[in-house]
């Protein structure tokens, strides 16, 4: 067994075939969970690389498992993937796609050199096949062949296979490469080559275990995916730290006791989840803490290795009991925030209420700037001028939110803010940051102005495209204003809503057909495009039952009298009271326009300030697949789907290995094709297919799971077949 830590130049660079064995699984990545995190990796390295060519900080990408296979000398040398594959072909293909947009852009040298990592020269090619590093399953391969070998630029709607994630990976990462090659224009486009070319050359990193042919492959490759206790970024940097106290000669004990022990209580130690990512808190604080300190973008697995860089150089002279002394007082820091923002009930100061509404948004990458308003001497801490600038920075957050603005650039957003923060003088700070906002002008950092906000809020079906939980917030926030909780006012009433317990409600609800007849005037579609407008929803402090939920508008068990007997908020007064005994598509459409005007006053921008020209909005179409479900962890190969419906209680599916559905001797590439068969007519098989027929749980659920997930992340959902009714 050979071990070493190697580049994609060293490892596709000599000619040779890496061969995908044919037992395992297709290729499964896609977008969300695997090229969009690489792609960022890329970037984020390339850009250090462009800024300064001199930092060199490579990504570690993983590790992969070959084994030798013995073939005659002066053949083309070939190994087994016997772990690794999924990595290895995207590599391919996204090497490929790199060379294919460096050809366009007419730089030859760069062309070449790449050429080399995916293509076999001839001479050592017996079969059309053998130019081809790597050779994936046999279930891939028509698709791989045909995206390699085509001629660009790419016309991917033509190819035979344009849905298959081979060809969707190479299109999204020529997408990409293409937008950074022109994003400065043409004068830098040399320059940007050099960069992305030496980032995806020798900046990547891949642990490689090569197996001689005697080796027991399978062993080794059950010990590597054993289910072992992985050391988080915290459990590195302790035994660094603590390394390098012994060596300084300082109190261990003491040092222990007061500064590091609090992280090993249930706090610290419990995990939150960031994005995808879970982690302790101690390691997220961490992260946070770097970036603070360095304002550079350090994302989880960088950790580690930027602390090293950071105590060994960036704080020179300081020792580490003093540099322990300082993670330990911005951690007491730290904790008071996330204590003031978990409180629910009640009263609660400016500093808490950001820190609810940013935690409802899942917006942890807004913790360092925190840190970096408080990470100053006590004198230089002007309260209201902190105040203030929570106010600014959380419209800038909501307002994008609620254009469903991208956040994929907000790490670097952040580290820029720090540096505003670091440079300002005592009470200019609110100032300073509505001006850098203000100033923003592309897609990713734009400011919305009010005009912009109200026209995406009028027709939007906000229920089904923003997170339920930032819903909530919204709605709460507008609660409280109604109640007089305006700027920095106090409310005569003293009482906020409570925070994060109300459930939304339509009023008019979802399954209206029974109870509401259609008005006159209005078609079915006009009704069913405000049912999830913003003025057709409110927050209960319970939920209605289904009957009261669905029953008509206005009885004495209907849904009005069902809102007046529950708590009613200001929210409902201006429905129970003002609506009265009808609630229909105009009134929907007038309360939808008066909950914009109070978002609009509740997180405003300044005195004329107007969006950037902003690009049209690219809508990410995602047709989610039992494959993806299954990339998530969410399904498993084998697991048994049990029918739902009174007709066919005893059928039973099965998911099998590449997330087709087996129905005895029969495979279908979807849920509902297998429903199809079954009842030889259009199902919705998400609904059809139950994982437990005891508590109903179904293929739905777990789909709904996921893009509640990706539409937290601002993803725009297609609906696939969910349109589809089971009679």
């Amino acid at each position: 067994m050979d071990t070493q830590v190697r580049t994609p130049q060293q490892i596709f660079m000599q000619p040779q075939r890496l061969l995908v064995p044919l037992f395992q699984r297709p290729y499964v990545w896609n977008q969300e969970n695997q090229w969009m995190p690489l792609w960022q990796d890329l970037e984020r390295v390339a850009n250090r690389l462009l800024a300064s060519p001199d930092q060199q900080q490579p990504h570690f990408l993983g590790a992969v498992v070959f084994q030798q296979i013995q073939n005659p000398t002066g053949n083309l040398q070939q190994r087994t993937v016997i772990d690794g594959q999924q990595r290895l072909t995207t590599l391919q293909i996204l090497l490929d796609s790199l060379h294919a947009e460096i050809n366009l852009v007419g730089e030859v040298d760069a062309s070449k050199r790449l050429e080399l990592l995916i293509r076999n020269p001839k001479e050592y090619c017996d079969h059309n096949e053998d130019q081809f590093k790597v050779w994936p399953t046999n279930k891939d391969r028509q698709a791989f062949n045909e995206v390699m070998a085509m001629d660009m630029p790419a016309t991917y709607q033509s190819l035979k296979n344009k849905d298959s994630k081979l060809v969707l990976a190479h299109q999204f990462f020529s997408e990409q490469f293409k937008r950074w090659l022109n994003e400065g224009g043409v004068d830098e486009i040399p320059a940007r080559v050099k960069a992305i070319e030496r980032t995806t050359r020798e900046l990547l990193q891949i642990v490689v275990i090569d197996l001689t042919a005697s080796e027991n492959a399978q062993e080794i490759f059950e010990t590597l995916n054993a289910r072992g206790s992985q050391l988080t970024a915290a459990d590195l940097i302790k035994n660094f730290v603590f390394q390098r106290l012994l060596e300084q000669g300082a109190d261990i004990e003491s040092s222990y006791s007061n500064h590091w022990k609090q992280f090993e209580t249930g706090f610290w130690e419990q995990e939150i989840s960031v994005g995808r990512v879970k982690a302790p808190r101690s390691s997220i604080f961490l992260n946070h803490w770097l970036i603070c300190q360095t304002t550079e973008e350090i994302v989880s697995r960088e950790v580690f290795s930027r602390f090293k860089s950071f105590a060994d150089y960036d704080v020179k002279p300081m020792t580490m009991p003093a540099l322990l002394e300082r993670i330990h007082a911005a951690s007491i820091k730290y904790k008071d925030f996330i204590d003031r923002g978990d409180v629910l009930e009640g009263a609660i100061d400016r500093i808490g209420l950001f820190l609810y509404r940013t935690k409802a948004m899942e917006m942890e990458v807004v913790k360092p700037v925190l840190l970096a308003i408080f990470d100053r001497d006590q004198d230089q801490i002007d309260l209201n001028d902190i105040n203030a600038s929570l106010e600014i920075i959380e419209s800038w957050l909501i307002r994008r939110m609620l254009v469903r603005g991208t956040t994929k650039a907000y790490n670097k957003i952040m580290t820029e803010m720090i540096k505003v923060i670091q440079k300002t003088q005592k009470g200019q700070l609110s100032s300073a940051l509505k001006t850098f906002l203000s100033n923003q002008t592309s897609d990713s950092s734009y400011w919305p102005d009010d005009k912009e906000v109200r026209s995406e809020l009028s027709n939007l079906m906000v229920y089904r495209k923003i997170g339920r939980g930032r819903l909530r917030m919204v709605l709460e926030a507008i609660e409280d204003y109604r109640r007089g909780w305006i700027g920095d006012q106090i409310s005569m009433s003293g009482v906020r809503v409570r925070r994060g317990t109300y459930a939304i409600e339509h009023l008019m609800p979802q399954s209206w057909d029974r109870y509401w007849p259609l008005t006159n005037g209005y078609t079915e579609q006009n009704r069913n495009d405000r049912i999830h407008k913003l003025g057709n929803l409110t927050l209960l402090s319970s939920k209605l039952n289904s009957s009261v939920s669905n029953g008509p508008w206005d009885s004495e068990e209907g849904k009005r009298a069902g809102l007046l007997q529950r708590d009613v908020l200001f929210l409902n007064r201006s429905v129970t009271d003002e609506a009265g005994l009808v609630w229909d598509e105009q009134k929907i459409d007038a309360r939808t326009e008066d909950l914009i005007d109070d978002i609009l006053s509740i997180w405003p921008v300044p005195l004329g300030h107007q969006s950037s020209v902003r690009t049209k909005k690219e809508t990410s179409k995602i047709k989610i697949t039992v494959q993806d479900l299954m990339g998530a962890g969410l399904l498993q190969s084998g697991q048994v789907l049990y029918s739902s419906h009174s007709k066919f209680p005893d059928v039973t599916a099965v998911i099998l290995e590449d997330g087709d559905i087996g129905v005895g001797d029969e495979i279908f590439k979807t849920p509902s094709g297998a429903g199809d068969f079954i009842r030889n007519k259009s199902t919705n098989g998400w609904s059809f297919w139950l994982l437990d027929p005891e508590t109903k749980k179904s293929l739905r659920d777990i789909r709904t799971q996921y893009l509640d997930q990706l539409i937290a992340e601002g993803a725009d959902i297609e609906a696939d077949d969910e349109d589809l009714e089971i009679i």
